[in-house]
């Protein structure tokens, strides 16, 4: 699909399989990704999509991935005082109020044209996770506007796709929780085309099913009504089965 924005979102569970299901699915078709790892190494991302059939190392190395690692360069803004070299992607760090202009910058400079002599296809935005950012100061606004900007950007002006991560804790439920994820959520939610929000079972563990994914696709023209889908789910080393909610057998 492209020009489309995918939102993401976990509860009481880890929908982190959708990401590097998205990673290597991007990667496999040929387009051009600028993945921002906000939450976990690289070699954590590219022990994954070895085992799904992908590398990583190989990708960036041809420069059809770029990949922001969100961890070292905060480390070397954080322990010495000083923005990683090549990229000032994480200036929030030292101003949160300056809001994510660095890395909305990184991303407009990454997705566009090709990259190691090669021509790639669309280019994809993914980003794992956005909520990270509001632990690091940055407002629910400076957020939404960073994505708002990556959405004009990536889904209107190259006709790429983008993908975002939000995760909601329990304790963002509360009155107090105004600023937190609960709130990017919602503002991400009328952003994206389809949402894909990733739950756990209601009737608690089980050993052939590991939680649900409700699936909305937002009506984009007018007339147009939001669609819902809801399948239960089950992750394995090398992949993910889905099946309709109550069935025993894959109908994705």
């Amino acid at each position: 699909m492209r020009g489309e924005f995918i939102l993401v979102s976990d509860k009481h569970t880890d929908a982190s399989f959708l990401i590097h299901h998205f990673l290597s699915f991007y990667l496999r078709a040929g387009c051009k990704v600028c993945f921002l790892g906000l939450v976990q190494s690289f070699s954590h991302y590219s022990a994954i999509s070895q085992r799904l059939g992908v590398s990583l190392t190989q990708a960036r190395e041809k420069g059809q991935l770029v990949f922001l690692e969100g961890l070292k360069e905060s480390l070397g803004v954080l322990l010495q005082g000083e923005a990683s070299k090549g990229t000032r992607a994480v200036d929030f760090l030292r101003d949160p109020s300056s809001g994510l202009r660095g890395l909305y910058d990184f991303v407009r400079d990454n997705v566009r044209g090709g990259g190691g002599g090669e021509e790639w296809g669309p280019p994809v935005l993914l980003v794992d996770d956005l909520s990270v950012v509001l632990s690091l100061g940055v407002s629910v606004g400076a957020a939404l506007d960073f994505s708002h900007y990556c959405r004009a950007t990536v889904c209107s002006k190259l006709q790429g796709s983008m993908v975002m991560l939000v995760r909601c804790e329990e304790e963002e439920e509360e009155e107090e929780s105004d600023e937190g994820s609960e709130r990017l959520l919602r503002g991400l939610i009328h952003q994206c085309s389809l949402t894909l929000q990733v739950q756990g079972l209601p009737t608690g563990y089980c050993r052939d099913i590991h939680g649900q994914v409700e699936v909305c696709w937002r009506g984009q023209c007018d007339g147009q009504q939001t669609q819902k889908k809801l399948f239960q789910y089950k992750v394995h080393d090398k992949g993910a089965s889905f099946f309709a909610r109550g069935t025993s057998s894959a109908v994705l």
